[in-house]
């Protein structure tokens, strides 16, 4: 698969996962009350609305402006990321952990208390897990795609690759290297007789 053809559905679907996060934060925002929680699953999943000035997953409340600016990094990383992707392994990657910076990126610009200092929007609540968005889920997913293909599809593709530039010697090869080896040494071996019974002949 060529590269325009990744790009273009990976574009579309990279401004979907943030169109759906900021959605997502939307609905929360307009309907949750602040710091209560509405249990969707008992205690295990519930919905609770906070103002996270730090990164995913509630770090680093005091770094609001370091964290708009890395966002602000991520994003432009990935986004050049796609259009040099050739394929989907190396896209995904790119697509979660880019969409997920660009959708907590909007936050740190347009919400409270100001541009790259706003808070970000977190409503996901697991147990005793850190509070978090769909933001947070798609860097954390993009990071766990990229980890698989760096550590095991990219090594067998480049195996394979190897494989493919330097076949093994087929048996008929080997035979006929083999029949070689035996005349050059037979050859050998006669042309040392006849110089042997040279030296041995009268002069």
């Amino acid at each position: 698969m060529t590269s325009k053809r990744v790009t273009g559905p990976a574009l579309l679907l990279m401004l979907l996962i943030v169109a759906i996060d900021q959605l997502t934060k939307w609905l929360v925002v307009e309907n949750l009350e602040p710091r209560t929680a509405y249990p969707v699953f008992g205690n295990f999943f519930r919905l609770f609305l906070i103002r996270n000035p730090g990164a995913a997953f509630s770090m680093g409340v005091d770094a609001t402006l370091i964290f708009s600016v890395i966002q602000i990094a991520a994003t432009v990383v990935c986004l050049i990321a796609l259009f040099r992707a050739r394929s989907w392994w190396t896209a995904v990657p790119a697509i979660l952990i880019g969409s997920g910076a660009a959708g907590n990126l909007i936050d740190r610009i347009f919400r409270a208390p100001g541009a790259l200092h706003g808070h970000v929007v977190d409503f996901l609540s697991f147990g005793s897990f850190a509070i978090f968005n769909i933001a947070d889920s798609a860097i954390t997913v993009g990071v766990v795609v990229y980890l698989l293909f760096a550590l095991f599809v990219e090594p067998r593709r480049h195996k394979s690759v190897s494989e493919r530039a330097n076949p093994p010697a087929a048996d008929g090869d080997n035979a006929a290297n083999d029949e070689c080896r035996l005349s050059d040494a037979s050859g050998s071996g006669k042309g040392i007789e006849a110089a042997e019974r040279r030296e041995d002949m009268p002069r």
